[in-house]
C-alpha cells in the first residue's frame, strides 16, 4: 500500500540522516584547531565526543523481584521480613495499584523500553515464540532500553542477574550479539544465559558479558554472587569517574523457582507459619488495611480452585507445606539481605541521597497452577501421593539444597497474592498482574512514607526515571528513529501537594496465553481463558469490575452494566489491533527455533556448552551420541552431558568402560559396555531409540560400529536439562550420575561429538500390559 511505502522510505531517509547526527557511535568530528608545521604553529582541539550527563543528574538503581505476590514483603503486610525492603519504603513512596505483565519476559520487555509488551514483540517467551510481530521475541532497536538512552545521556551501565530478552537462536557463541544485554546499551553484564528464565541458586550458569563465567570455587549463593558484582561495578565506575552516574539494573532470579538457600535463614522461619495459609491470608489482609495499602473493608476472596482449606491437609502434608514456605521465605529474606548491601555500599559512598531506586517487588504473581503440592524432590511418578509424601518428609532437610528443585503448593503462592485471587500466569486477575512498587529518591521525595493510589502499569518506570533524572530521550539512538514511549510518568505524583491527583494512565490492557482484560478509568473488563482448565471454558465470558470500589474483583458488574462491558470490549479489541496482541496464543509449545534450527545432525567439540534454551530438542526423539576420540588405559571423564542431579543424561568414561547414565522420574539407570574401551583412536557410541510414542526406552552401546551392550530402560520420561545445560567433555554443577564427582572432566583426546536426531514414526500406543 502507498501509505506504508512512503512510511518505509521516509523512515530509511531518516535512518541515513540520523546515523551521522545521533549515532552514539559518531563519526570524527570535524577538527576545528588549527594545523601548523610546528607546535607553535598548531592550535590544539579536542572535541567532546562522549556525552555528559546533566548537572546532579542522580545515580540510578532497578530493581526487580522475581515470581512474588502483593502479600508476600512486610512492606506491603506480609509476614516475610524484608527489612530493606522497608527501609526503602518508609523513605520513599509505596505506590498500590501498579500492574505488571503476567509472565517474566513480557514485564522485562515492557520495563526496559517503556512500551507494551506485544508492542515489543514480547507477548510470551521468546523461547516459545512464533513469527508475527506480537510474539516473535525480537526486541525492536527502534524501542530502545533505558539503558541505551541513559548510555547515550552521559551514564554508565551495568545489568546484574536475569536478563530473558535474548532470542535462543542468538545464544550460543556465534552470536549475533547486538541483542544480548551489552547490545542493548549496557556497559557489562553479569548474570544468568540472557535468553534464561531462571537458575540454580547453588551451581549457577553465569555469564560475563558474552563469554560464560568459571564455577565460583567458594560455591556462595547465586545472590550473594550478584550483589558483589554490583558492588564491583559501582566501586570501579566511582573510582574511574567519581561525578559520572550509574544506572544498575539489577534483577535476581529470587524468588522464582527452584527456591534453595542456606539452612540458616530456612531456620529463621521455622514455626512461623504454623497456622497455615488460611490464617496467613488473615492476617496479612489486617496488616494491609492498616498499612494502608489495602482500602479499608476489603475482604478475602474465596479460595483458588483446588487448593484445600489447611485444616483439611493430613499431618505429613502439613510438614511438608510449612516447610515450602519456611524455605521460600528465608529465599525472600536472603534476597532482601543482599540488596541491603548494595543500599549500604552506595550509602558508604555518600551517594544514597542522589539515587533514584525503583523496587518492583515482582515481575508478575505469586507462581501457583502447577501441581498443589509443589515439586521437591524426583519421585516415582507411580507412587501415589502418600507415597511421594513419605518420601518428602524423610527428605525434608534436603528442600533449599542443590539436591532440591522446589517449587511450592499452590496454597502458599495464592496466600501470599492476598488479597487478590489466581496467579502468576492470568492476565485477566489481578492475582497474576498486581504488585507492589516502591519509589526512594530522597533529594527529590519528600512525603517520606507516602502512599500513592494512582494506576500504573510497569512501562511506566522507565518515563518516570526519565523525567525524574531530568534526561532526554534521542531522536536516533545507534542510527535507528525512536518510536514513541507509550507509558506514563509517574513523577506528577511525587510532590505531596499532588498525591491525590487523578491517575494519568488511565487505559491498559492485559493478555497472556489468551487471557486478557482491559483496565479503563477505574473500571476493569476481564476474559478468562485457562490452558491448565481450573476455569471450564463455560466461564469463559466478559466479567466486569468497578476496581476503585471493589480493589480486588469480587463483585462482577457484568450483567448489571452491558454497556459499559461493550464499551470496555471494544477498547480492548482497538488496543489490540494497535498493539500486536494477535494471533491470541494460548499454548506452551516449545519451538525450535534455536541456532541449529531443525538440524538433525549436530557436531560439537570440546568445551561446548549450551544453556538449555538453546540446546536443539534432541530429548524429544529417538537420538544417537557418537564420539570420535583417543584413548590410553587411564583415560577417564565425561564425554557428553546434558542436565543434572535431578534430571538429565551423561555418556562417561571409567574403569576401562563406556557408560550411560540417564536420569528420570527419581530413577538414575546406567548401562556399562560388556567389553573394555579398546586403545588408541576409536568411535564410541550410544543411541536411544523411543517406542510407544516416547513412553517407552532403550539404549545401546558401541564401540566402532560393533554393539557392546543394551538395555530397555523401560516407562519412563524424557530426561531434561532442569536448570542446567549440555556440556562436552565435562558435567559442571551438580552431576547426573553419583557414579562421578563433578566436573569429571575427560582426559583423553576428544576429537569431536556429533548429535544425531532420528524421527520415530508416531503410532497408536501400545496396550498397556
Amino acid at each position: 500500500m502507498k501509505p506504508n511505502r512512503f512510511k518505509l522510505l521516509a523512515s530509511a531517509g531518516l535512518l541515513a540522516l540520523g546515523f551521522y547526527a545521533n549515532a552514539q557511535h559518531s563519526p570524527t568530528p570535524i577538527f576545528q584547531g588549527k594545523i601548523g608545521k610546528t607546535l607553535e604553529e598548531t592550535k590544539e582541539y579536542r572535541a567532546q565526543t562522549l556525552p555528559k550527563a546533566p548537572e546532579g543528574a542522580p545515580n540510578i538503581i532497578w530493581i526487580l523481584i522475581d515470581d512474588i505476590g502483593y502479600g508476600a514483603s512486610t512492606a506491603f503486610g506480609g509476614l516475610i521480613e524484608t527489612p530493606n525492603f522497608d527501609r526503602l519504603a518508609n523513605q520513599g513512596l509505596r505506590y498500590t495499584n501498579f500492574h505488571t505483565a503476567a509472565y517474566c519476559a513480557p514485564t522485562r520487555a515492557a520495563l526496559l523500553t517503556g512500551r507494551n509488551t506485544h508492542s515489543v514483540h514480547f507477548g510470551f517467551f521468546a523461547s516459545t515464540s512464533y513469527d508475527t510481530p506480537g510474539y516473535d521475541g525480537y526486541l525492536p532497536f527502534e524501542k530502545a532500553t533505558v539503558a541505551e538512552i541513559l548510555r547515550e545521556n552521559g551514564y554508565n551501565t551495568f545489568a546484574v542477574g536475569k536478563y530473558h530478552l535474548t532470542h535462543p537462536s542468538d545464544a550460543t557463541q556465534a552470536g549475533p550479539f547486538n541483542r544480548w544485554p551489552t547490545g542493548r546499551g549496557f556497559d557489562h553484564f553479569y548474570g544468568f544465559p540472557p535468553e534464561t528464565g531462571a537458575g540454580d541458586q547453588w551451581h549457577p550458569i553465569l555469564y560475563r558479558n558474552t563469554q560464560r563465567e568459571p564455577e565460583d570455587p567458594k560455591r556462595r549463593h547465586v545472590n550473594e554472587l550478584f550483589a558483589n558484582e554490583a558492588i564491583n561495578f559501582i566501586a570501579g565506575q566511582k573510582a574511574a569517574a567519581p561525578d559520572k552516574p550509574f544506572f544498575l539494573y539489577f534483577a535476581p532470579g529470587a524468588v522464582h523457582a527452584p527456591h534453595q538457600v542456606s539452612k540458616e535463614w530456612i531456620d529463621k522461619y521455622k514455626g512461623k507459619f504454623d497456622a497455615g495459609w488460611d490464617k496467613y491470608k488473615e492476617t496479612v489482609l489486617k496488616n494491609q488495611i492498616a498499612k494502608g495499602v489495602v482500602p479499608p473493608g476489603t475482604t478475602l476472596p474465596p479460595a483458588n480452585p483446588g487448593v484445600k482449606p489447611w485444616d483439611k491437609l493430613s499431618d505429613n502434608e502439613k510438614k511438608v507445606y510449612l516447610r515450602h514456605m519456611e524455605v521460600y521465605a528465608g529465599f525472600l529474606s536472603q534476597t532482601d539481605h543482599e540488596i541491603g548491601r548494595i543500599i549500604d555500599y552506595v550509602e558508604k559512598l555518600g551517594q544514597l541521597d542522589n539515587t533514584l531506586i525503583a523496587l518492583l517487588i515482582g515481575d508478575n504473581g505469586a507462581e501457583g497452577g502447577a501441581k498443589e503440592f509443589g515439586r521437591f524432590i524426583t519421585t516415582d511418578p507411580d507412587d501415589t501421593r502418600e507415597q511421594q509424601l513419605a518420601q518428602e518428609v524423610k527428605n525434608l532437610d534436603k528442600l533449599g539444597t542443590e539436591s532440591s528443585s522446589a517449587l511450592w503448593p499452590d496454597g502458599w503462592a495464592a496466600a501470599t497474592n492476598t488479597p487478590f485471587r489466581f496467579y502468576k500466569s492470568y492476565g485477566n486477575f489481578e492475582g497474576g498482574t498486581h504488585d507492589p512498587l516502591i519509589l526512594f529518591y530522597p533529594k527529590k521525595i519528600k512525603d517520606k512514607g507516602g502512599i500513592r493510589h494512582q494506576y500504573s502499569y510497569v512501562n511506566d518506570i522507565l518515563p518516570t526515571t526519565i523525567e525524574l533524572a531530568g534526561v532526554k530521550v534521542p531522536t536516533v539512538i545507534n542510527g535507528y528513529p525512536q518510536e514513541p514511549i507509550e507509558g506514563t510518568s509517574l513523577a506528577y505524583t511525587i510532590d505531596p501537594a499532588n498525591k491525590n491527583l487523578p491517575e494519568r494512565h488511565t487505559i491498559q490492557y492485559q493478555e497472556m496465553t489468551g487471557s486478557y482484560s482491559l483496565y479503563k478509568d477505574g473500571w476493569k473488563a476481564s476474559f478468562p481463558h485457562d490452558r491448565t482448565k481450573r476455569i471450564p471454558a463455560s466461564e469463559e465470558r466478559w466479567y466486569l469490575y468497578n476496581v476503585r470500589e471493589d480493589f480486588n474483583e469480587q463483585n462482577d458488574l457484568a450483567a448489571k452494566y452491558p454497556e459499559k462491558v461493550k464499551e470496555l470490549a471494544e477498547a480492548f479489541e482497538a488496543e489490540a489491533w494497535k498493539y500486536n496482541v494477535y494471533p491470541l496464543k494460548d499454548d506452551w509449545a516449545v519451538s525450535n527455533q534455536t541456532a541449529f534450527g531443525n538440524a538433525k545432525k549436530i557436531v560439537l567439540y570440546k568445551d561446548n556448552f549450551l544453556s538449555r534454551s538453546a540446546t536443539p530438542k534432541f530429548y524429544n526423539d529417538s537420538y544417537s551420541i557418537t564420539v570420535n576420540a583417543e584413548v590410553t588405559s587411564t583415560t577417564q571423564g565425561v564425554l557428553f552431558s546434558f542436565g543434572n542431579v535431578l534430571s538429565g543424561i551423561s555418556l562417561y568414561v571409567k574403569d576401562k568402560k563406556l557408560v550411560f547414565a540417564y536420569n528420570a522420574d527419581g530413577k538414575l539407570i546406567e548401562i556399562k559396555s560388556e567389553k573394555e574401551i579398546p586403545v588408541g583412536k576409536v568411535s564410541l557410541k550410544a543411541e536411544v531409540s523411543y517406542s510407544n510414542n516416547g513412553k517407552n526406552k532403550a539404549v545401546a552401546l558401541f564401540f566402532n560400529g560393533q554393539q557392546v551392550g543394551s538395555k530397555n530402560l523401560g516407562k519412563i520420561s524424557n530426561a531434561s536439562s532442569g536448570y542446567d545445560g549440555l556440556e562436552v567433555g565435562r558435567d559442571l554443577g551438580t552431576s547426573v550420575t553419583p557414579s562421578y564427582k563433578a566436573p569429571f572432566e575427560f582426559n583423553g583426546k576428544l576429537n569431536e561429538v556429533v548429535l544425531e536426531l532420528i524421527e520415530t514414526p508416531k503410532l497408536a500406543e501400545e496396550p498397556a500390559k
